[in-house]
């Protein structure tokens, strides 16, 4: 099928979400079994830091997580923080206290002033509209608003409603004093009707993914094996990194390492993003004459920067790897699976 669909369905009784782009698989989000979900904010108690990480374990009833701060907390004292990653098993997520309230058009930002509209949006004229809105959506109210590239071209009165619904979310959060859960992180459906908003059609009805290949394409992410054309990629996660592994197969001309790296750094961010993998990655690219390390660093860089998760290519090692450093956004996707 040609153009983009999202289907909404479930996996094992669990929410999930999938973008199919001509027929491909693009990005897919499942409910975690169990654990905080990314979003989620919680008052919790500063418990202990954690000397030589240059941070603190913050916990609540029923769990902790891990703030990457310490300075100016004491134990004992009460904070609110938002989960901002996953673990891995046995150790606690990453949180942050400078939380977000975020939708599909608008984010609030918490005791951080100012109204701003995302430089995507380069029409002066839009600008100042959006501006006016953001002004009449936030009017009294101490807490600052982005306005997200979604704004550009959609309605005012859908836009009013989204920022007003935020600053309300957040000002009810905002008034909890409880230890514990304040507001749970958005789930699969919701997190695709906020973040691909590109046009597309969208299938709710059960059975979405069985219809339209989900569940195949799925099925293709369990193997480690990537084709493509006549090369290949193998992405073997281990317990300290991810390994990735890309050959020339069949193709025995003298730019068959060239074509081979550049077709694995295209589908690269969309196997990472699809199976859920962050942390370190160590790529061993097939073989090629160090002036061309600079059209596979460029290439990378480019790659990444349309990707939803944040990857930082640190650089090449001496045995000529290159490293990357990946947001743990999202949970492996072996993890989510029965």
């Amino acid at each position: 099928m040609k153009g983009r669909l999202i289907a909404l369905d479930h996996i094992e009784g669990r929410e999930a979400a999938a973008l199919m782009v001509d027929g491909k698989l693009t990005d897919l989000l499942i409910d975690a079994p169990k654990g905080p979900r990314l979003g989620a904010i919680f008052a919790a108690k500063v418990e202990r830091p954690l000397k030589g990480q240059g941070g603190m374990i913050v916990s609540w009833p029923g769990g902790e997580g891990f703030l990457r701060r310490s300075k100016g907390l004491a134990p004992g004292e009460v904070i609110r923080v938002q989960v901002s990653g996953h673990a891995e098993a046995g150790k606690a997520p990453p949180v942050s206290d400078r939380i977000l309230f975020k939708s599909r058009y608008a984010i609030v930002t918490p005791n951080a002033p100012g109204l701003n509209i995302s430089r995507r949006i380069k029409d002066d004229d839009r600008r100042d509209l959006l501006k006016g809105l953001a002004l009449e959506g936030m009017d009294g109210s101490e807490h600052g608003l982005i306005l997200r590239s979604a704004a550009e071209d959609s309605s005012d009165e859908d836009i009013l409603e989204d920022i007003q619904a935020m600053r309300a979310s957040c000002e009810e959060t905002l008034a909890q004093t409880d230890l514990g859960l304040l507001l749970d992180g958005d789930g699969p459906h919701v997190l695709a009707w906020r973040d691909w908003i590109e046009p597309a059609q969208v299938e709710t009805q059960a059975g979405s993914f069985e219809d339209h290949g989900v569940l195949d394409a799925i099925e293709g992410l369990a193997d480690d094996h990537v084709p493509l054309g006549p090369h290949s990629m193998w992405i073997e996660p281990t317990r300290a990194l991810t390994a990735v592994d890309v050959n020339t197969g069949s193709d025995l001309s003298n730019a068959a390492p060239l074509k081979a790296n550049l077709a694995a750094i295209t589908d690269l961010p969309r196997q990472l993003r699809l199976r859920g993998i962050g942390g370190q990655i160590t790529v061993d690219f097939a073989p090629i004459l160090k002036r061309d390390r600079r059209l596979i660093e460029s290439a990378l860089r480019s790659a990444f920067r349309g990707d939803s998760v944040d990857t930082e290519v640190i650089g090449w090692t001496p045995l000529g790897h290159v490293e990357l450093k990946r947001k743990r956004e999202r949970q492996p996707l072996i993890a989510l699976l029965p």
